[in-house]
């Protein structure tokens, strides 16, 4: 059996509910960044034991939290003793513009998979108004206002959030079945 997680930082509860939303469509277990960037033992032994894995983290100032990033540069001895590679991975941001550099914060999870030697999965949702409504092929992008509660993220973006874990989790079990 397959198993996806999902790992993110939330600072103001916005990426939490996005992260809901992917672990709901993935049937993913969700792990929390806390607000000091760290993860407990049992987190990461589920990361080492997950054949998935789905980063998330708002952007802020063009990229990951910086709680997201010490946990990032803790993966390093994955990276040296290769214990992450062919693992799936796929990520999502959200941020308070509609453009908010969100793309450097997807690349940023990319550019980290790759050094890991994960396979990257990239958003199969076309923009239909509803879905994917930023145009997003690298992952999932959400946004919503920056007085907004989370309570007000766009549904449609949720929708993809969901989409997305479910697509990622697909791929998982196809590659490590």
């Amino acid at each position: 059996m397959t198993k996806t997680v999902v790992v993110y930082h939330s600072g103001y509860g916005h990426t939490q509910r996005v992260a809901q939303a992917v672990a709901e469509g993935a049937q993913a277990q969700l792990l929390t960044i806390s607000a000091e960037g760290e993860l407990s033992k049992s987190d990461w032994e589920a990361l080492e034991q997950a054949h998935g894995i789905i980063f998330g983290s708002p952007t802020y100032m063009g990229m990951a939290s910086w709680q997201f990033k010490k946990v990032a540069d803790a993966t390093s001895k994955y990276w040296m003793s290769g214990a992450w590679k062919n693992k799936v991975a796929g990520g999502f941001t959200i941020s308070a513009n509609l453009s908010g550099d969100k793309l450097s914060t997807l690349q940023y999870f990319m550019t980290l998979s790759m050094q890991l030697g994960m396979v990257w999965v990239g958003q199969s949702e076309g923009n239909d108004g509803h879905l994917n409504r930023l145009g997003s092929s690298s992952g999932v992008m959400a946004q919503v206002g920056p007085t907004s509660p989370a309570a007000d993220i766009p549904d449609g973006d949720l929708d993809t959030a969901r989409a997305y874990g479910k697509r990622v989790a697909e791929i998982t079990k196809r590659l490590h079945a």
